[in-house]
């Protein structure tokens, strides 16, 4: 069958045909593209040539096109706007998937190949040719085929094979069961003075979720982490101790979608498959390919971190107690926050709604501090089309008018859209195909009915600047190849430049330029302006052991040996074990995530990484006071976050990249003074 995969797009940017897709083209392209690639690599691998960087790295790096434009495509819509019968296919391919990469991975030939090239480097003629890019990607190349398992014996990668496959097939059951289980547990309200507390936006939200489904009144539809924005605002204690308890039990309610039995085969098989491969456990194979390199500088870290964060935490309850007049459970926090947020600051989630309207935060707050920084413009692009109506893609040019890439933006949540928030590219730039970037921003923000406003709560204009900070990530990086593209870097380091973007939020000129009354155009308040600002830090207590509640959960999963992953049982029982040890359990603040819905680690490529976001933020509260010290919103301090690491994308090793940009390594207490830890 001829699908619309088979050559490259001859759209702008490539920006892939997404209106001629259909269904029954993606099997037929991935298995052309496997084949195709399959093909590519032996002839490398076959070849009786002796190895060079051009007839083994470069002609590697050339293969698998066609995979590339379908992969991009198909993995998109399937966490975008999936359908089950998408959903089926993925179960079908991944196992596929899995083993193909393994085929090329573990294919000793071309281990050998690139091993001799990486031995002789300094010594051949040609070797003092190749750029610094060219040398990482040999050191990169080898290093993950290494670490793949690429030196075992034949029993090994059979075994190793037969793993990954399971694991793929597991990944994709363990986020279909939370996609199912988040739907099925939205909350259903039939009267309306229940929702007392919310405004009319998030009320009309509501009844339009409900229509979709076919029922009346109002549905509360759930994020992918712990509880809703909407606890805040919900003044029912009922009806929010409903939500948080529907929250918390996703994926472990004993039906068709609980997933403690996948969850426990993932812990177990990525524990035998590090042990295969020389490790005690899968957080040491994660960490020796990121910037921390071992677990036990992970645990420092967090570690570090949890004493006065868990006291912060218990502070903050019983101020929050005091206010509210009773013992605060984890569904009165945030409710709470907010009585005391207004209180202190005046800057409260209801206060500063009617401010934050989406289309002026993107133009007048994201679009404006990109162009006050790199000179970026970004243009709507009403001929050109993605995966959903919902989606709007604009062209991005730089100050003298060159084409950058094209950007795209998903905003509303949907039933085929997996929760949370996140960037992923759909053509990744490269000077060795000629290709230019086209990314995708996709959020989970509750939509209103026709006509209505979509007004944001302060964490969603967060969350939108952090994520057009990887979409920056993205657009501004500019490598020969795609392996360095935008965002492939260490995983450890990728939360970085997307942290650093947050910072734009609250900066004076940007918010002025963005918080207008979404119905009279007045600008925010002065008091609503010093509230935020004095605010810095508040509840700072309750995030990070949220946060780092889930991170050490991650590593308690991941830094099992296989026999002691064979031996847990309960779900339950190790999550509180693990806390409890962890010296995190602080009653009324659950994990961010707990380990059932889970998605970044045993669905979403973020196992034993959780880790990364506060690691990386040691980088990011460093890099905010660069830029307080040295001209801030300019096309000075721009530039130079630019060209040295945002341009370099994976070219460089990350810490070297940051070096360059500060002058030294980052130094921790920025992070410390910023979170309330010093």
């Amino acid at each position: 069958m001829a699908t619309p995969f088979d050559e490259p797009s001859t759209l702008p940017y490539a920006l892939p045909p997404f209106r001629e897709v259909r269904l029954e083209h993606y099997r037929p392209a991935f298995d052309a593209g496997m084949a195709e690639q399959r093909a590519e690599v032996e002839a490398i691998a076959a070849s009786d040539e002796t190895p060079t960087f051009e007839n083994t790295l470069v002609a590697l790096e050339r293969s698998g096109q066609l995979l590339a434009r379908v992969s991009h495509v198909f993995f998109t819509l399937s966490s975008a706007d999936s359908t089950p019968e998408l959903h089926d296919l993925e179960a079908e391919v991944s196992p596929l998937l899995a083993a193909h990469r393994d085929a090329i991975t573990l294919d000793s030939r071309l281990y050998d190949r690139i091993a001799t090239v990486r031995s002789t480097l300094d010594e051949r003629t040609d070797g003092a040719a190749l750029s610094d890019e060219d040398r990482r990607l040999v050191e990169r190349t080898y290093t993950e085929m290494t670490l793949a398992g690429a030196g075992l014996d034949d029993a090994g990668k059979e075994r190793l094979t037969a793993i990954n496959q399971e694991l793929s097939t597991l990944t994709t059951t363990f986020e279909r069961n939370l996609l199912e289980d988040t739907n099925d547990l939205a909350v259903h309200v039939t009267a309306e003075d229940e929702l007392a507390g919310l405004d009319d936006g998030a009320k009309s939200a509501a009844a339009g979720a409900a229509a979709d489904r076919g029922l009346d009144g109002w549905l509360i539809t759930l994020p992918l982490y712990t509880g809703h924005p909407w606890l805040a605002s919900l003044t029912n204690r009922d009806l929010r101790e409903r939500i948080m308890r529907a929250s918390l039990s996703r994926g472990r309610r004993g039906n068709e979608h609980d997933n403690r039995e996948v969850l426990l085969r993932i812990v177990r098989l990525r524990a035998e498959r590090a042990e295969l491969l020389g490790f005690p456990n899968h957080a040491a194979v994660v960490t020796a390919d990121e910037t921390a390199k071992t677990p036990e500088a992970v645990d420092g870290l967090l570690s570090s971190l949890v004493p006065a964060a868990a006291a912060n935490a218990d502070d903050e309850r019983a101020v929050r107690s005091r206010v509210v007049g009773f013992d605060v459970e984890a569904w009165d926090w945030a409710f709470a926050t907010e009585i005391l947020r207004g209180e202190q600051f005046a800057a409260d989630s209801s206060a500063l709604r009617p401010y934050f309207e989406a289309d002026r935060v993107l133009h007048d707050g994201v679009f404006h501090a990109a162009a006050e920084l790199y000179g970026l413009s970004f243009t709507e692009r009403d001929d050109l089309h993605g995966y959903n109506d919902e989606v709007r893609v604009f062209e991005v040019t730089s100050e003298d008018g060159e084409p950058v890439g094209l950007y795209l933006l998903d905003l509303y949540t949907r039933d085929g859209k997996r929760g949370g928030a996140w960037m992923n590219p759909v053509v990744e730039q490269s000077a060795l195909f000629g290709t230019l970037p086209v990314v995708v921003n996709n959020l989970n923000v509750a939509k209103p009915a026709a006509g209505s406003p979509t007004l944001l709560i302060q964490d969603e204009v967060e969350t939108l600047f952090h994520e057009f900070g990887h979409a920056l990530h993205g657009l501004i990086a500019r490598t020969t190849y795609p392996r360095f593209s935008g965002t492939n870097v260490e995983r450890d380091f990728v939360e970085f430049p997307s942290q650093v973007n947050e910072m734009w939020v609250s900066w004076p000129s940007v918010l002025a330029n963005y918080a207008k009354h979404h119905e009279t155009g007045e600008p925010l308040p002065p008091e609503l302006v010093l509230g935020l600002s004095d605010s810095a830090g508040f509840n700072e207590g309750f995030s990070t052991t949220e946060y780092l509640a889930a991170a050490l959960l991650d590593q308690a999963w991941h830094r099992l040996s296989a026999a002691d992953a064979a031996a847990v049982t309960s779900v339950e029982d190790f999550e509180r074990s693990a806390l409890e040890a962890a010296g995190i359990a602080v009653q009324a603040v659950p994990p961010r995530y707990s380990s059932t819905y889970f998605a970044h680690t045993f669905s979403g490529g973020y196992d034993a990484g959780y880790y990364g976001y506060i690691w990386s933020e040691v980088l990011d509260a460093d890099t905010v006071e660069w830029f307080r010290d040295n001209g801030g919103l300019s096309r000075s301090a721009g530039a130079r976050f630019a060209s040295r690491l945002l341009g370099v994308g994976g070219a460089k090793d990350p810490l070297e990249a940051y070096r360059d940009f500060r002058g030294r390594d980052a130094e921790v207490g920025p992070l410390l003074r910023r979170r309330g830890l010093e």
